[in-house]
C-alpha cells in the first residue's frame, strides 16, 4: 500500500526522538498509514446499539478490606535506622 500523503514521518520521528534512515522512513510511513486506515475502517462499524462502557469486563476491587490495624512498635520500626534521636530517624540536611 502506498503511504498516506497526510503523514509527516519526519515530524513523528522528531516527536519520538528517533533518527531514521530513508529506508526506515519509507517502511514506517507505510506501516503508520496502514494503521491509520484500519482505524478509519473501525469508524464505519455501527455501534449505536452498544452500551458505552469504561471497561470491557466488570472491574471489581481485588484488594482486602481496609481494616485499621496496630502499626509497628517504635523500636521495631527504627531497628535498621543508622542514626536515630527521640524516636525518629536522623537524616542529613538537604535544605539550608
Amino acid at each position: 500500500m502506498a503511504s498516506s500523503p497526510d503523514i509527516n514521518i519526519d515530524y513523528v520521528a522528531n516527536l519520538a526522538r528517533l533518527a531514521l534512515t530513508d529506508q526506515e522512513k519509507e517502511i514506517f510511513s507505510r506501516q503508520l498509514g496502514d494503521v491509520l486506515r484500519y482505524i478509519e475502517k473501525l469508524g464505519e462499524v455501527d455501534v449505536s446499539q452498544v452500551e458505552p462502557t469504561a471497561h470491557a469486563f466488570p472491574v471489581s476491587n481485588v484488594w482486602a478490606d481496609d481494616v485499621p490495624q496496630p502499626g509497628l512498635p517504635v523500636d521495631v520500626a527504627l531497628q535498621n535506622a543508622p542514626v536515630q534521636r527521640d524516636n525518629m530517624i536522623v537524616v542529613p540536611v538537604v535544605v539550608e
